[in-house]
C-alpha cells in the first residue's frame, strides 16, 4: 500500500481540532492497533451500542460496559449494581484516557508494545474458539451416571481430611524451602522457618477429598504417624499440613451429579486442547535448535493448555 505525504492531510482528517484523536483504534489497554486489527482509524461505537459517556472524542458505549462485566465475572443479575457499574465505567474511561495517551505518545510504534499488541490478538482469539468449542460440549444423564459408578473414591466411597496446613505461594525458591523443612516435627517449627527465610505465607484450618490427594501421597497418608507433617502442592501453592480427622462423607444426589458433570467437562475439554495442540504440532515446522528442543522429552502442555481456563461450574 502506498503511504500518504504527512503533510497532506486525509479527506476524512479535515474537520479541525478531531484530528488528534480521531485515529485512535484501541478500545481496551490491550486493544490492538488500527493497522494489525483492520479496524477503521475513528473509533466509533459498535452498531446498535448506546453512548453512555465520552472520553475527548471516543465513546464508551453500554455494549462495552456490558462486556467489561461480563469480562470480571459479574452475574447477570448484578449487572445494575450501581457499585459495580461505576467501578467498571470508571475502568473503560481510565483505560480509554489511558489508550489515548499512548497513541500520543506514538508507543504503539515500539516494536516489544506491537509484540505485544499482536500476542494479545492471538490470545483472545485462541480463547475464543476454545470457548466456542467448550460450549458445544455436552454431558448426557447416562455419563454422569457412568462417571459416578466409576469413581466410588470420589462419590459413594468419598472421605474427607480435615487438615490444619501452612501454605504459601510457589518460588523459584522451593527447592531451597523444602530443604530447609525437611524432616520438620511440627507446623510451628515449619512456621518459624518460613518467618526467619522472609517467606509470605499464612496457617488455617481447611478440608480436602481424599480421592484428590496425589497416589504417592495418598500411600503416605494411609500409613501416617500421629501428626505427622506432609507437604503437597496444590496449584499455585505450596503446602505443609497435618491431619486433623477423617471421615465418611459420601456424595450423592444433585450435588453428586453437579460434581460430576464439571469434572466430565474439564476432562473433555483438556481432551480437546489436547487435540488442538496435536493438530498444531503436525502443523509446525520448527528451525535450527528449536527443533531439538520440541522433539526432546518432556511436557509441552503446560504452556498451551494456559491459554484459557476449563468450562465453570456452570
Amino acid at each position: 500500500m502506498r503511504k500518504r505525504d504527512a503533510a497532506k492531510p486525509h479527506p476524512a482528517e479535515r474537520h479541525g481540532p478531531r484530528v488528534a484523536l480521531s485515529r485512535l483504534c484501541l478500545s481496551s489497554w490491550l486493544c490492538l492497533s488500527s493497522w494489525l486489527c483492520g479496524c477503521s482509524p475513528r473509533a466509533e461505537p459498535a452498531a446498535g451500542g448506546q453512548v453512555i459517556a465520552r472520553v475527548g472524542e471516543d465513546a464508551v458505549t453500554a455494549l462495552e460496559l456490558r462486556n467489561e462485566l461480563r469480562a470480571a465475572n459479574v452475574p447477570p443479575d448484578k449487572q445494575q449494581d450501581p457499585a459495580l457499574v461505576k467501578r467498571a465505567l470508571g475502568d473503560l474511561v481510565l483505560r480509554k484516557y489511558l489508550v489515548q495517551q499512548a497513541t500520543l505518545a506514538k508507543l504503539q510504534r515500539q516494536p516489544d508494545v506491537l509484540s505485544d499488541l499482536r500476542r494479545s490478538r492471538e490470545q483472545v482469539l485462541a480463547g475464543a474458539v476454545l470457548a466456542r468449542k467448550a460450549a458445544d460440549l455436552s454431558i448426557d444423564p447416562s455419563d454422569i451416571d457412568r462417571f459416578i459408578a466409576q469413581n466410588p473414591d470420589r462419590f459413594a466411597r468419598r472421605r474427607l481430611l480435615r487438615v490444619e496446613q501452612i501454605r504459601f505461594a510457589i518460588t523459584d525458591g522451593l527447592p531451597d524451602i523444602a530443604r530447609a523443612n525437611e524432616g520438620a516435627g511440627s507446623l510451628e517449627e515449619v512456621d518459624r522457618s518460613l518467618t526467619s527465610m522472609g517467606i509470605a505465607h499464612d496457617r488455617s484450618i481447611a478440608e480436602m477429598s481424599a480421592a484428590d490427594v496425589p497416589p504417592d501421597l495418598a500411600k503416605a497418608l494411609a500409613a501416617r504417624k500421629p501428626d505427622q507433617i506432609f507437604f503437597g502442592r496444590l496449584g499455585a501453592n505450596a503446602l505443609y499440613f497435618k491431619i486433623l480427622s477423617e471421615q465418611s462423607a459420601p456424595l450423592e444426589g444433585d450435588a453428586a451429579a453437579t460434581l460430576a458433570r464439571q469434572m466430565l467437562k474439564a476432562d473433555r475439554f483438556k481432551a480437546q486442547v489436547a487435540a488442538a495442540w496435536a493438530a498444531a504440532r503436525r502443523e509446525a515446522r520448527f528451525s535450527g535448535d528449536y527443533a531439538k528442543v520440541m522433539d526432546a522429552p518432556g511436557k509441552v502442555m503446560d504452556a498451551p493448555g494456559r491459554v484459557m481456563d476449563a468450562p465453570g461450574k456452570n
